[in-house]
């Protein structure tokens, strides 16, 4: 009977590791796709390197994505040098 119950233990933490991948691999396809064809390369990059089981991925296709950080900072930078 513990032989059963070791190997279910085994056979179901194989389970849990196997559904992460595959879900991190969803995510960090879909936002790598979203990131290229953004032409966003600092993301693009930055969700290549950082695996973080699909979190980073999931906020870039929900939050980030649509966000043009680069025409951000030259507005930024544009008011802070008017100022000075």
């Amino acid at each position: 009977m513990s032989d059963v119950i070791n190997n279910f233990g085994a056979n179901y933490g194989s389970w849990v590791f196997s559904l992460a991948i595959l879900w991190s691999l969803v995510w960090k396809g879909l936002a790598l796709w979203k990131a290229a064809k953004n032409n966003s390369k600092f993301w693009f990059v930055l969700l290549l390197v950082v695996n973080t089981l699909g979190i980073l991925e999931i906020l870039y296709v929900t939050l980030f994505y649509k966000i043009d950080f680069e025409k951000y900072f030259k507005k930024v930078k544009a008011i802070f040098s008017k100022k000075n």
